[in-house]
């Protein structure tokens, strides 16, 4: 099957680029954004994913605000130009590769719809392959890149409309690609042990002149079996962000300390000291205060419904809101988030956010059990 990409000499088999080099059903390629306003009054994000060895491609648009959340979500069979990135009113346009994206929303029965775009104004920063398997076969074998940048558009959302400044709204593009869980569970076969207790945190800040990078894995024994560590510069545009590689881009190798302090009876963290090692030597201690959470349900992960590449038919959409003080805070699908938070790092103060999913037992964050809480 061909498509325009095939007009690229971007090819890695001797297939067209349409068909993937793994059989694996898990293989997925997804864009993903956020965006949180400079004074902590609001946060979305944006999925938008294919599947190819499921022929799926579904999306999502959040929005916290107020105390709120509200998610569009949308699901297709893929179509087969892979280039073709919409799912009924909802269309992502690469204005250009590495530069501005923007994303659309037409008016639709879900009453939230959107005109946003995403101006970069870093250079991307490819972050290590990630690997996980179980004891029969792969369960995660991913690449990430991520590059910091600016909102500015509209959300339409319950009859309001929110006005989104590039001048005061940041965030950035995580764009990965590979095999992660997606659609429904292997089934079949001898059975295996139990699942793996996975815990992930990720700490994306803006700076005043650079943006830091930490994000760890650990596993249900406190071992860190991944990290990623980087700095960039922060430009004024993109039309001065040196390409898509940047020679001033940092790069850490080492173990990324931390302590959480947890909300008592969840497992999300109302502040935090973050501390990134390189093997030279160097440190940088990061102190977080949350101001707004933000549930990556809204995003599909772990939703029961609207979980990442489920077939739902040739086309369906969808919106729902919720108030986010009545969710149960350790219901799988509410433990996985993002907050957005003011940074410390000596007299330097920063924004971003601080991601974190916690399943399963951890002694260095104090859980015992899968699903119990903070004490």
């Amino acid at each position: 099957m061909l498509s325009k990409f095939d007009d690229y000499p971007i090819h890695q088999t001797a297939e067209p680029v349409f068909h993937t080099a793994s059989s694996d059903r898990f293989q997925y390629d997804r864009f993903w954004y956020n965006a949180h306003a400079l004074d902590g009054s609001f946060y979305f994000g944006v999925g938008l994913c294919r599947y190819p060895n499921l022929g799926i491609l579904d999306g999502s648009l959040s929005l916290a605000i107020d105390g709120r959340q509200y998610a569009f979500h949308g699901s297709r069979r893929a179509p087969q130009e892979p280039t073709e990135l919409s799912v009924g009113p909802m269309e992502l346009q690469i204005l250009e590769p590495m530069g501005r994206h923007r994303l659309v929303i037409g008016e639709n029965e879900t009453g939230i719809s959107c005109d946003l775009t995403f101006t970069p104004r870093t250079a991307c920063i490819e972050e290590g392959r990630q690997t996980l398997r179980n004891e029969r076969h792969i369960v995660m074998d991913a690449t990430r890149l991520d590059q910091f940048g600016a909102w500015s558009g509209w959300i339409r959302y319950d009859g309001k409309e929110l006005k989104v400044d590039g001048a005061t709204t940041f965030g950035l593009k995580d764009r990965s690609w590979g095999i992660r869980p997606v659609g429904d569970a292997y089934t079949g076969g001898a059975p295996m042990a139990d699942f793996q207790a996975v815990h992930f945190n990720w700490l994306p800040i803006f700076w005043e002149d650079h943006c830091s990078l930490a994000g760890w894995f650990e596993d249900g024994e406190g071992h860190q079996w991944h990290t990623d560590q980087g700095f960039l510069p922060l430009y004024a545009g993109v039309e001065d962000v040196p390409g898509t590689n940047d020679s001033g881009t940092r790069l850490w190798q080492g173990k990324v300390q931390h302590k959480l302090d947890f909300i008592p009876g969840t497992r999300r963290a109302r502040s935090g000291v973050i501390t990134m090692h390189h093997k030279s030597g160097e440190s940088m201690e990061i102190s977080v205060e949350p101001v707004l959470v933000h549930r990556m349900k809204g995003l599909g992960y772990q939703h029961p419904e609207w979980g990442h590449g489920k077939w739902h038919g040739e086309l369906v959409i969808g919106g729902e809101s919720w108030t986010d003080a009545e969710l149960d805070p350790l219901a799988l699908e509410n433990i996985h988030v993002q907050q957005i938070v003011v940074a410390r790092c000596g007299d330097k103060v920063g924004h971003g956010v601080l991601e974190q999913m916690h399943i399963g037992p951890s002694p260095t964050h104090g859980f015992d059990d899968w699903f119990d809480g903070a004490k």
